[in-house]
């Protein structure tokens, strides 16, 4: 088959998480009211982008980090997205967003310490997890065996507020897809593409769940069975439709073979593709 590329424009201010050799470009999500969605998204700070028949995109600066199409099937019980998580380049600017979406009385589901970052957890109206956190630096993140400690305790919320000195709702320079949490079809099958195929290493475990991150970054991807057996999900159903990676050009080549063997799809159901 032959390699699939989506075209995607790069962020105008380097992410840490995209300094990687493999990293998360964007998502693009099946909705089954694509207007509706990309309004939500826009409340939280993203821009919505020019130009591409047959679905929204949404993003910072010049930069695609999300896109949002029509859903042509049902919702179903499914394997898929978990959350996809928005990388803020500092704690200030999180505490920023944060005073602003509190202000516009956005409501959040859950906001975590996990050592390694500072996050905060939401759902979007269609049932997408939405994360935004942002990272400690990474000589702060402790080791555990080969990979990471990452903990969930709650967020000192006042401290990361204090720590922006205000309110701005735009997502600044710099955001990008620091990485996806999926629901897994088989965490077995997810570990032998990513790691095995892609050259991501495990760098956390946890019950039922492994977190995979690439270049010594904590993770790019994580995937759990928390919710027990599931269908992979069918293309058209509502949710995660794509993820499009992106590699560095020593390791493209071996990242595109992998990607072709696994018939450009994760496991869960989601296609996957390459930025150029």
């Amino acid at each position: 088959m032959a390699e699939t590329v989506l075209r995607e424009a790069r962020p105008s201010e380097p992410c840490p998480a995209t300094a990687a050799p493999v990293s998360i470009a964007s998502v693009t999500l099946a909705a089954q009211a694509p207007e509706a969605l990309a309004g939500f998204y826009e409340r939280l700070g993203l821009t919505r982008l020019p130009g591409e028949a047959g679905a929204v995109r949404l993003g910072v600066g010049d930069a695609t980090l999300l896109r949002l199409t029509q859903a042509t099937l049902p919702a179903a019980k499914a394997a898929g997205l978990f959350h996809t998580a928005l990388l803020l380049p500092s704690r200030a600017a999180l505490g920023r967003w944060l005073a602003a979406m509190r202000d516009g009385g956005v409501a959040f589901t859950g906001a975590a310490d996990h050592d390694v970052s500072e996050a905060l957890y939401l759902d979007d109206p269609e049932g997408n997890g939405v994360e935004v956190y942002a990272d400690r630096p990474a000589a702060d993140w402790l080791r555990d065996g080969d990979g990471y400690a990452m903990t969930t305790r709650p967020m000192d919320v006042e401290a990361v507020l204090a720590t922006g000195g205000g309110a701005d709702a735009a997502m600044p320079a710099g955001t990008c897809v620091g990485h996806v949490h999926l629901r897994a079809a088989d965490i077995a099958a997810a570990e032998r593409l990513y790691v095995e195929g892609l050259g991501m290493a495990v760098t956390h475990r946890g019950p039922s769940a492994a977190w995979l991150g690439a270049g010594g970054y904590h993770h790019h991807l994580a995937v759990n069975a928390w919710a027990g057996p599931l269908p992979p999900r069918e293309a058209g159903q509502p949710g995660l439709e794509a993820i499009v990676l992106r590699a560095a050009a020593d390791v493209r080549p071996q990242v595109s073979a992998a990607l072709a063997a696994a018939t450009w799809r994760d496991p869960s159901g989601a296609a996957l593709a390459l930025e150029p």
